[in-house]
């Protein structure tokens, strides 16, 4: 055999064993993919089972928070409608009239006042409670009260200072106090109980 036939021969040889092993790979890639695709069904199916018996579960708790949410929004509603009624109440303290608003004002100041020489804070924005309606107040009393320079924001009111103690009665604190009071009855009126 010449040296040419020797090569052929290795070069044939070769192809053959490439051919024999690219058809085994090809063989295997098939059988990979094969394996794949039925694992792939197999895990869908599962998948659509699992679901199918979660389904109604599912829904369920779909509902239950759908439900919640609609209640969370039933109470913010009712909680803010409560409120209403409080800031009405609020309006209506600051918009009463110059006499009315002192007369309200004495009631409260003659149940604050304690011993005398008590510093009364009022509201940035007060136009009634001045000097003279605070002598005219304590004609007759041995009470004294000052008037502090330093206006506070509240809307209407005022706070009775004596050393460490204060007595709040801004419209704010009052209107908080009754509503604390008030509420349940507020909630009574506003919804009643279906029966």
């Amino acid at each position: 055999m010449s040296l040419a036939q020797i090569t052929e021969k290795i070069e044939r040889d070769a192809r053959d064993e490439a051919e024999k092993i690219l058809s085994a790979a090809k063989e295997r890639e098939r059988e990979i993919r094969r394996d794949a695709e039925r694992e792939i069904t197999h895990l869908e199916d599962a998948a659509k089972a699992r679901f199918e018996k979660e389904r109604p579960e599912i829904f369920k708790r779909r509902e239950i928070v759908a439900k919640l949410d609609v209640d969370k929004l039933h109470l913010g509603v009712k909680r803010k409608l409560i409120q209403d009624v409080f800031d009405e109440g609020l309006n209506r303290l600051n918009g009463l009239k110059k006499d009315e608003y002192l007369k309200f004002c004495e009631s409260l100041l003659r149940e604050a006042l304690s011993s005398g020489g008590e510093v009364m804070e009022i509201a940035s924005s007060e136009a009634f409670i001045g000097s003279e309606w605070i002598e005219a107040v304590g004609s007759g009393s041995a009470k004294r009260i000052v008037i502090s320079p330093d206006r506070q924001d509240f809307s209407g009111g005022f706070v009775l200072n004596n050393g460490r103690v204060s007595v709040n009665c801004s419209f704010e604190m009052l209107m908080r106090v009754a509503q604390e009071k008030l509420e349940p009855e507020v909630v009574k009126r506003l919804f009643p109980a279906v029966a």
